[in-house]
């Protein structure tokens, strides 16, 4: 059957572990980061302390949508999300915190940039979305941008963490820091929203799409596509 959304790449993009050691080891920027297993936690505090400065966020593998992923201020909120976190997941990420005002998004379609954003934090507070208790939540701004417009180590590094997944349609997350440009996730199901990643191209970002899987059907069934 042809997808976009294959099995392979949802089960990297979902795996922050597999993530954060694909990048590592091709070279890409990321954040530094930590991976810790579930053993004795105060040891593994004090390893903390001497790697990073507060705050530090704190990230079981599978999370997503901001779920998963939480600020550890100082030491006592270090132990208590910890321990926490042990309880879901037998290994955390440990990531040093970058704030910026907006995250670049760099929609790649067969390893070709087609659609960039800017989301910015969601109001005073340090991520794009964030939950409430009762399970509500609140997104921030975003701004469109034409990929001929975005900065081109953003766009360089965006497509070459994207080929390590593979040629499906992916979401790569980046911050523009003065460490450099660094990526943070990649999205195996990016949101196309109406009005948000459409806003420079309109529909002829779904044509895109929709021709790429045309392009697809055509090759399976042995057929040359012209658009």
């Amino acid at each position: 059957m042809v997808v976009i959304d294959d099995p392979d790449s949802i089960v990297k993009c979902t795996n922050k572990v597999y993530l954060f050691e694909i990048l590592s080891a091709n070279k890409v920027p990321v954040p530094k980061t930590i991976l810790l297993q579930k053993k004795d936690i105060n040891r593994i505090i004090k390893a903390l302390e001497l790697k990073f400065s507060y705050p530090i966020v704190l990230k079981i593998p599978d999370s997503s949508f901001s779920r998963g992923v939480i600020k550890a201020d100082n030491l006592d909120e270090l132990k208590e999300i910890t321990s926490r976190l042990f309880e879901e997941s037998d290994l955390i990420l440990a990531q040093e915190f970058l704030y910026t005002p907006f995250d670049w998004r760099i929609g790649i379609l067969n390893r070709v940039p087609i659609y960039a954003c800017q989301y910015f934090m969601s109001k005073k507070h340090w991520q794009i979305i964030q939950h409430g208790p009762d399970g509500r939540f609140t997104g921030g701004d975003f701004k469109t941008f034409h990929v001929e417009d975005v900065p081109q180590d953003v766009i360089y590094i965006a497509v070459k963490a994207a080929n390590l997944i593979g040629n499906g349609l992916y979401g790569v997350d980046l911050k523009k820091t003065d460490k450099g440009v660094l990526v943070m996730e990649i999205n195996d199901n990016p949101t196309i929203d109406v009005g948000v990643e459409d806003g420079c191209l309109g529909d002829k970002l779904y044509r895109i799409i929709i021709e790429e899987f045309i392009r697809r059907l055509s090759m399976k069934n042995g057929e040359k596509h012209e658009k």
